[in-house]
């Protein structure tokens, strides 16, 4: 299915923009609720149940999987509770965001439930959260890259016009332009098989690394800390990193051929790439310890086969995940031109992709970063603002109830995160830049 398609534009024969239509009232709401469920049933476009698994796992089991075992070393063995919990909560505010869509049948974007519940204010506010979130999260897929080229070839540099640029710079700008027509792809269906790589990819990253332990003689006789009280708002935000993928779900679940099964997409996503990332978590600590580093890839030893594989799979992950993650932000951007073909699509996708390179070169410091857009962009994405518009759009959360208890829990406690966890982070980076 095109993207074009999902993102609520001129189709043909389609109802107006949503956003050109003032909000309905709560029976239109239930009314216009049933007609959509019929119309995605009937549907004979859209985006498979299973490529939607891909896309939807692709875009959850990120980068994160290389930091996760520096996580559990800045919070400890405890610490790993609060990843499975995290786990849960993201998953129950995934689901909310699938009520908030069925709310009204021209939702298709995260900022369309925004303005839902809160007008044009909330339209704006939700869409600065969520842009600059997976804005940062593409940056730091260039990072990631240059990292790990580095080490696999550490006295290389590059020559350009007579200067001379550091292997990891230029690592940087030669992986932006490998990931570069990733980019220009505008079918969900399309990028499903290149989710379908990152997928893959992820999973042979755990096993290269617990190879390297196995079999590569570094063993796991690290035992690690039971508790650090000092790491713990790191450790959760680097936690909350993990799993947000908020900010692309409701593009996945208008993708669908099937609205209907988009919960059992979140179900499957979550409970993957959470085995997926406690396993890391676990290996890598045990491996290493204290000395973990912020991509355990990063601590492996040079000349290793399972070194190269790890490190290698690392690399793909990137290319495979950055194009589903800037689809939000392209959608949003093209939206603002009245005449739109692809040549202005690609233009716009290949500038977005540059500011992310320039980005990139200035800010380096991935594990930072990370922690940043984790407590304060992932929280707020991935659990304040779910909580916040389902409760001002569904009158029956507002009822006193098991239900009221479980999204004022999660309201207070990503507050807490997001308030702890972006200091920290930004004193950190700030220190680095001053250094």
């Amino acid at each position: 299915m095109d993207i074009y398609s999902s993102s609520a534009r001129q189709n043909e024969g389609d109802a107006l923009p949503y956003l050109n239509k003032p909000l309905l009232s709560h029976q239109d709401l239930e009314h216009s609720r049933t007609v959509e469920s019929q119309n995605h049933l009937q549907s004979q476009t859209g985006t498979t149940f299973l490529r939607t698994c891909f896309n939807g796992v692709n875009a959850l089991s990120g980068v994160g999987i290389l930091s996760i075992p520096y996580a559990l070393a800045e919070g400890g063995w405890l610490s790993l509770l609060l990843l499975f919990l995290m786990s849960i909560i993201c998953f129950y505010t995934a689901i909310l965001l699938r009520r908030c869509i069925d709310a009204h049948p021209h939702i298709k974007t995260y900022s369309d439930i925004g303005e839902l519940a809160f007008g044009h204010k909330g339209r704006t506010m939700v869409a600065l959260f969520i842009y600059l979130e997976l804005y940062l999260v593409a940056i730091e897929f260039l990072i990631l890259e240059g990292d790990n080229l580095e080490k696999l070839f550490p006295t290389t540099s590059f020559r350009v016009a007579g200067l001379n640029i550091g292997g990891k710079q230029g690592f940087i700008v030669l992986a932006a332009l490998i990931i570069l027509p990733t980019t220009w792809l505008r079918s969900l269906g399309m990028l499903a098989y290149v989710s379908a790589a990152g997928v893959f990819a992820s999973i042979a990253v755990v096993f290269s690394v617990f190879w390297a332990g196995a079999v590569d003689g570094i063993g796991f006789h690290e035992r690690g800390k039971f508790l650090n009280w000092a790491g713990m708002p790191t450790a959760i935000s680097l936690y909350a990193f993990c799993y947000c993928g908020h900010a692309v779900f409701p593009t996945l679940c208008s993708s669908m051929k099937d609205r209907n099964q988009f919960s059992k997409v979140l179900l499957v996503c979550f409970v993957i790439c959470t085995l997926n990332y406690g396993s890391m978590a676990v290996l890598g600590y045990l491996m290493y310890g204290e000395g973990v580093k912020s991509q355990v890839t990063l601590n492996l030893p040079v000349g290793k086969v399972s070194s190269h594989i790890a490190i290698f799979t690392t690399l793909i992950n990137p290319f495979t995940k950055y194009a589903i993650m800037v689809t939000p932000i392209v959608i949003a951007i093209e939206d603002l031109f009245p005449c739109r073909n692809k040549s202005i699509s690609i233009l716009i996708r290949t500038v977005l992709l540059i500011s992310n390179v320039v980005v990139a070169l200035t800010i380096p410091f991935f594990g930072y970063l990370m922690a940043f857009i984790g407590a304060f962009l992932s929280v707020m994405v991935s659990l304040l603002l779910p909580c916040l518009c389902y409760l001002k759009i569904s009158k029956a959360s507002r009822s006193p109830g098991l239900e009221l208890v479980i999204i004022v829990g999660i309201l207070v406690l990503g507050s807490l995160v997001a308030v702890l966890g972006t200091y920290i982070s930004l004193s950190e980076i700030v220190n680095h830049l001053l250094a």
